[in-house]
């Protein structure tokens, strides 16, 4: 227990609320669109859904949305002559049916009103509706021609505490609006996505006496128990067509990664260390492994061949580097640094490689942590906490986009993508 205490310690973090918004690229190079609302007189999502439209746009980092809510009616072209020095005009108009809900979406051309694209969307749950608009805003961008978005239409998996050795772990929208829980009862903790198509997932009860690794087909609904182990088990990463886990275990007493077959079952060492490994993560199209480990006597960023050889550190800054996120070459992390300004201590991020060829810091202030890429890997997802409450982050690496949406007080244990 003393392991996996320690092990949250490195990993955990609390939240906070802070929505504000940064965009760092130059606005003349995005598209500036107006959305307006055409839904029904009475309607309790159209609002609601404008600021989803909106940030939606902002987030690509390929359209500058204008500010504040618009109403109009849906059918025919351009009323509004203010709305003519846009590029392009949003109309859209959401409604509930049945216990579901529909989007209409036409987007014109702000001159001439010359249609640019129109489409519906359907979705048998109501609360599902966030992603209608996730997927209208996605399909607009790539058939503007714009770098693709689809990491909008994802679910983001998590875990967060509900009492004394009581969680639950669920799924959301990557803004939060849309929240469900699929696992409640017990300390189930540190999921991750079991497939690139968001259709398992794995978790660890630490109800019982030992920690139990379970997957979730989410599809069925079977639970599959993969193996328990004394001390701790996590999984911290699954290679991308879904064969192989990394874990981190402790059966002798101090925390190492190992790497799990899923075909036959079989566990290979690939860490021995007498202090703490933890966090495995696939790197260099899964033929690297990159780690926490406080082999310095602080947490700090490793790597390692996969198939054997030496461990090497990777970065040479910070005094405490508790968490990282991999995607092949790329490696994010979370720095502990001095910062008057957020209670003496920060937590940044900073994007660098697995050759340690260059640093680009990603903040600049407050606590961030529990970074984790996208699947394209061009966008990062992360947690800040700050004094008026808890934020999920995103960063846009080819944009330079930065948007932050309120999670509430509610501590979050793990977070993936």
């Amino acid at each position: 227990m003393r392991i996996m205490f320690l092990l949250l310690a490195f990993l955990q973090f609390g939240f906070a609320l802070d929505a504000t918004l940064k965009i760092e690229k130059d606005v003349d190079q995005r598209a500036k669109i107006a959305v307006v609302d055409g839904s029904a007189s009475g309607s309790d999502l159209g609002e609601e859904g404008s600021k989803i439209f909106r940030d939606d746009l902002k987030i690509t980092g390929h359209f500058l949305p204008a500010k504040g809510y618009r109403q109009e009616a849906f059918g025919g072209g351009i009323f509004d002559p203010s709305l003519r020095v846009m590029e392009y005009v949003l109309k859209y108009r959401i409604f509930s049916e049945n216990n579901g809900a529909v989007l209409q979406v036409k987007v014109l051309k702000g001159g001439d009103s010359s249609p640019v694209m129109e489409k519906s969307y359907k979705v048998a749950s109501r609360a599902r509706y966030p992603f209608l608009i996730h997927k209208a805003v996605s399909e607009l961008n790539a058939k503007l021609g714009f770098a693709p978005v689809e990491w909008i239409n994802r679910y983001v998996l998590f875990a967060r505490y509900t009492g004394k050795k009581e969680s639950e772990i669920g799924v959301a929208d990557y803004t939060f609006h849309y929240v469900k829980a699929i696992i409640r009862g017990g300390l189930n903790l540190f999921p991750v996505w079991g497939d690139s198509a968001q259709k398992s997932l794995y978790y660890t009860d630490y109800s019982g006496k030992l920690p139990t690794l379970y997957r979730l087909d989410l599809r069925t609904g079977k639970l599959k128990r993969i193996m328990s182990s004394q001390g701790m088990l996590v999984c911290s990463d699954v290679s991308r067509d879904g064969s192989r886990l990394l874990l981190t275990m402790a059966p002798q007493g101090q925390p190492d990664i190992y790497e799990y077959r899923i075909a036959d079952g079989s566990l290979k060492r690939l860490t021995k260390f007498g202090g703490i490994d933890v966090g495995g993560k696939y790197a260099d199209k899964e033929k690297t492994l990159v780690f926490i480990s406080n082999r310095l006597g602080y947490p700090n960023v490793f790597k390692k061949p996969i198939q054997g050889g030496p461990i090497t550190q990777l970065v040479y800054h910070g005094r405490n580097n508790d968490s990282c996120d991999a995607y092949d070459e790329k490696v994010v992390y979370s720095s502990r640094e001095d910062d008057n300004s957020f209670g003496g201590k920060a937590f940044n991020l900073y994007l660098t490689t697995t050759d340690g060829d260059y640093v680009r810091p990603l903040t600049a202030g407050g606590i961030n942590q529990f970074p984790r890429f996208s699947p394209d890997g061009n966008t990062v997802l992360y947690i800040k906490r700050g004094e008026e409450g808890n934020s999920i982050g995103y960063i846009g690496l080819t944009t330079n986009t930065t948007m932050l949406f309120p999670l509430g007080v509610r501590r979050l244990q793990s977070i993936d993508w």
